[in-house]
């Protein structure tokens, strides 16, 4: 599997992501990523560097974006901000590439980025009514920190992504053939 940065040309690939992600997410009957996302914001993510590609036999299979800030104030602690971190958002793996772990190398692998730049912690929030993600993060050794539900400008003062975890960065054996630059 090789790891490579997102360019403006993949934007078409980053967007259908997350259409199937949603799509599939309705399906459970969880309201996750219902809105299409706007693409400008996709753009700025690529533009910041942030949004890696896992493409094995040619074809991208998954994605992460991976912040060195929180995105979304007051989630965080400004304690917890002191704190150096890497933030995991939109980590999205195409349903014919499920069930082989793809998703826990991926976080393996962002662990060790975090811990070779510095980070102290790989941090994310996520759906606070997504219960199976949230019981899939536990499972790849994040431990919840709290749940958020106030305060997010962007969603009008009710936050939906807000349930916060967190596990060390460490250095790992990831085994994915990381082309993307330094950490």
């Amino acid at each position: 599997m090789i790891v490579t940065r997102a360019t403006p040309a993949d934007l078409e690939v980053l967007l259908h992501f997350r259409e199937e992600a949603s799509g599939w997410l309705r399906a459970l009957g969880i309201d996750q990523w219902s809105k299409p996302y706007p693409p400008e914001l996709m753009l700025a993510s690529i533009a910041a560097d942030n949004v890696f590609l896992f493409s094995e036999k040619g074809r991208t299979v998954a994605t992460v974006t991976l912040d060195q800030e929180d995105l979304e104030p007051g989630a965080w602690t400004e304690d917890e901000l002191q704190e150096p971190a890497l933030y995991v958002h939109k980590l999205t793996v195409f349903r014919e590439a499920s069930g082989r772990n793809l998703g826990g190398r991926i976080l393996d692998w962002a662990g060790d980025r975090a811990a070779r730049s510095g980070a102290q912690w790989l941090r994310l929030d996520a759906w606070t009514s997504n219960p199976m993600l949230q019981d899939y993060y536990l499972r790849q050794g994040f431990r919840h920190v709290r749940t958020v539900t106030e305060g997010s400008a962007v969603n009008g003062g009710a936050r939906v992504s807000g349930w916060l975890a967190q596990r060390p960065a460490v250095r790992t054996a990831h085994g994915l053939d990381d082309r993307s630059g330094a950490a």
